[in-house]
């Protein structure tokens, strides 16, 4: 399971017109799930976002998580984050999770993240969407699952 991490000062979703997700600080998380990820892995995932210490404190370091400034969580499918491109000019998607095994992990991923965290806001899984920041820093993260050590 790959997560590109913004943070911001703000970010919302929407679907055909209508904003479906909103949130004012804190982190924008573009998740990407692989064929053969599990559960453990949006275990992971959720409690290294959760503790990831990218927000900065009173001596303007970053010392603090978003679970410690109270900050939330906007949370967007992105199957192309397994995207290979190594070869020819159109990507394949040959380790991205197919709809119907990723849906229930990315509902996993959330419900995770929704008892971890004061607030989570989503997505529409498998729509077209408008993603729209204000990337904060600029900070922005990359975590993979399979990179834990």
């Amino acid at each position: 399971m790959r997560a590109v991490l913004q943070r911001v000062t703000r970010a919302s979703v929407r679907v055909e017109g209508e904003t479906v997700g909103e949130i004012a600080a804190g982190v924008l998380v573009l998740l990407g799930i692989a064929r053969d990820d599990t559960p453990e892995d949006a275990r992971y995932l959720v409690e290294k976002i959760a503790a990831l210490r990218i927000f900065e404190d009173a001596e303007g370091r970053m010392n603090l998580s978003v679970a410690e400034t109270g900050g939330a969580l906007l949370v967007v499918s992105q199957f192309t984050l397994y995207g290979d491109a190594r070869r020819g000019r159109r990507p394949s998607w040959i380790d991205a999770a197919a709809p119907e095994v990723a849906e229930p992990l990315y509902e996993f991923f959330v419900g995770a993240a929704q008892r971890t965290l004061a607030r989570v806001e989503t997505g529409s899984f498998r729509r077209t969407m408008e993603v729209e920041l204000t990337n904060d820093g600029p900070v922005t993260i990359l975590l993979d699952s399979r990179k834990q050590f």
